[in-house]
């Protein structure tokens, strides 16, 4: 097969600046961290693989009024040694999907061209089908799929859910003219692009620069911490009950992110004061902060719907600060992560208690051990260069493939899944 290095990719998607994205932030009600650390490790791996690699980038943000502004402007711009371009649209519901959508088909008309690498960052139908249009000349369209479409929340109106089950619809039909995709989780790319090829990538090891290295908090005081979404689907009111549970005086619990549970947790944090308040931080400032850890955890139920089309990216920044990690035992977490965690056999308070209970026993050697064997784990197998090598031979299997049609018509070829 021929190999693809030197192909030009484009990646379409929300790869930003990081200033674009602290500004777009600090007005939104969500927090796209993880967003941006997956696109720019996108980029990395590409790079790595030997690509030469462009972007079309949309601001990530939420639609108005959760983000009270209205129009993006569409612009150039440079980072990371990467040329980019921002796609203007109008953030409004369903104008924000028609926008985009116009925005990403200008710009795809005349680039990549025949022979070239579209990839589609998550099920954001109307990058989806600008991709499956580009498709039509040629171009090898693969999207990057990061979660389930159309997921539906809690404060969901009916006019939302209807406009979601037609979200779900648009991209399964558009996901049946790529060339292949990667997923997070094998049974992502089953159910939502089934008989195309597919290549499961979990996540990339792709640390900000400055991680500073592990330090103390301070004398005598152990620091518990957790970072991501407040919120109860993500576990953080059984985490808290948990850590209250624990009699150690010298213990805090630092929680980092923000959700529907930040007014709560202040309230947790007024009746005990071992609680620190809910904080958001940068993500340099926000690395130094998990390496000076006692114990970082993922508390997330393992009893949801969704849970195994995802994988929590939070495991990688976990255990590249070389902390001891606790976690639930998550479906889309692939096993040979598992020997470096402190596993949760319950997701329940209990079970989270008595999980903290043993890795706040570990003794120094044993942490400083599982700190380096975790780090060296992520270097050997989920780095830009290890996830590299897999992209590039999948990426290369598409161009020798004729089951790999775009067109959603052909023989179903073999998945490429290996980890």
């Amino acid at each position: 097969m021929t190999a693809p290095h030197g192909t030009r990719v484009t990646l379409l998607g929300f790869t930003v600046p990081d200033d674009v994205l602290a500004d777009v932030t600090a007005r939104d009600a969500v927090h796209a961290t993880q967003t941006h650390t997956l696109a720019w490790g996108l980029v990395a791996t590409m790079r790595a693989a030997g690509c030469h690699v462009s972007l079309l980038s949309a601001a990530p943000v939420s639609t108005w009024p959760r983000n009270r502004r209205l129009v993006f402007r569409g612009g150039r711009f440079h980072h990371d040694g990467v040329e980019g371009r921002l796609l203007g649209f109008v953030n409004v519901l369903g104008v924000k999907h028609l926008t985009r959508f116009l925005a990403a088909r200008r710009r795809l008309a005349a680039s990549p061209g025949a022979g070239e690498v579209l990839l589609v960052h998550g099920v954001h139908a109307p990058f989806l089908w600008a991709g499956a249009l580009a498709a039509r000349r040629g171009v090898r369209v693969v999207p990057v799929l990061t979660d389930p479409p159309g997921v539906a929340l809690p404060t969901d109106g009916r006019l939302v859910r209807l406009l979601r089950r037609l979200d779900v619809a648009l991209v399964r039909a558009a996901l049946r003219r790529c060339a292949g995709v990667i997923a997070l989780t094998g049974p992502l790319a089953e159910d939502f692009a089934p008989g195309r090829p597919h290549l499961v990538m979990e996540g990339i090891f792709h640390p900000p620069a400055g991680v500073r290295p592990r330090v103390e908090a301070a004398p005598d005081v152990r620091e518990v911490v957790y970072a991501g979404g407040l919120s109860r689907a993500y576990g953080v009111d059984r985490l808290v009950a948990a850590f209250r549970a624990l009699p150690d005086p010298d213990l805090r619990l630092l929680l980092f992110g923000r959700g529907e549970l930040t007014p709560w947790l202040r309230e947790q944090a007024a009746a005990d004061p071992r609680i620190a308040p809910p904080d958001l931080l940068d993500r340099d400032v926000l690395a130094g902060r998990l390496a000076r850890a006692a114990v970082l955890v993922n508390p997330r139920p393992v009893a949801q719907g969704f849970v195994s089309y995802s994988f929590p990216s939070k495991t990688i920044e976990y255990l590249s600060a070389g902390v001891p990690v606790v976690s639930t035992r998550l479906p889309g977490i692939p096993a040979d992560y598992l020997p470096h965690l402190v596993l949760a056999e319950l997701d329940t308070v209990d079970g989270l208690r008595e999980a903290l209970i043993r890795a706040l026993a570990l003794p120094p050697g044993e942490v400083t051990r599982r700190g380096a064997a975790g780090r060296e784990f992520l270097r050997l197998t989920r780095s830009p260069v290890a996830q590299g090598r897999r992209v590039h031979d999948f990426l290369a299997s598409l161009a020798a493939s004729p089951d790999a049609s775009p067109t959603g018509r052909s023989a179903v070829a073999p998945a490429a899944s290996g980890r």
